[in-house]
């Protein structure tokens, strides 16, 4: 009598380690994208050459007709500077952003810029795009 020929199994798939990869993926593009906020897209923003690069923070955002914006609200310099704007303050990470549009006049930016220094802000930066070399 002979004995049955016992059937080979097939190696399982692990497609466990997998799925763990393509999730982990997906938490970390939807972190990445929702660490900073949105930047205001009615601004085109102004080239620069030679410029540092950082994430866009919470700008006040100064689009070509004049008009100030925060987080997709409109905004006054009085109403921004008294509830953002750190007076006085010395590190880069402290200074108040403006993302300003390229069509707005150089009058109406310096006018803005006095309007803040009224205000008690002191030092600003402003936010631009680096232009292709």
């Amino acid at each position: 009598m002979k004995l049955p020929v016992p059937k080979k199994k097939a190696a399982p798939e692990n497609t466990i380690t997998l799925i763990n990869v393509v999730f982990l993926m997906l938490i970390f593009f939807l972190v990445a994208g929702s660490l900073t906020p949105p930047i205001d897209r009615e601004v085109s923003m102004i080239s620069t050459s030679e410029a540092e690069r950082t994430a866009p923070a919470d700008t006040l955002a100064i689009r070509a007709d004049g008009s100030l914006w925060f987080r997709g609200q409109p905004t006054t310099l009085e109403t921004w500077a008294a509830e953002h704007a750190s007076a006085g303050s010395e590190t880069a990470e402290d200074r108040p952003k403006l993302l300003v549009d390229r069509a707005l006049p150089a009058a109406d930016l310096i006018q803005i810029a006095s309007g803040l220094r009224s205000l008690g802000v002191e030092t600003v930066t402003v936010m631009t795009e680096r232009a292709a070399p």
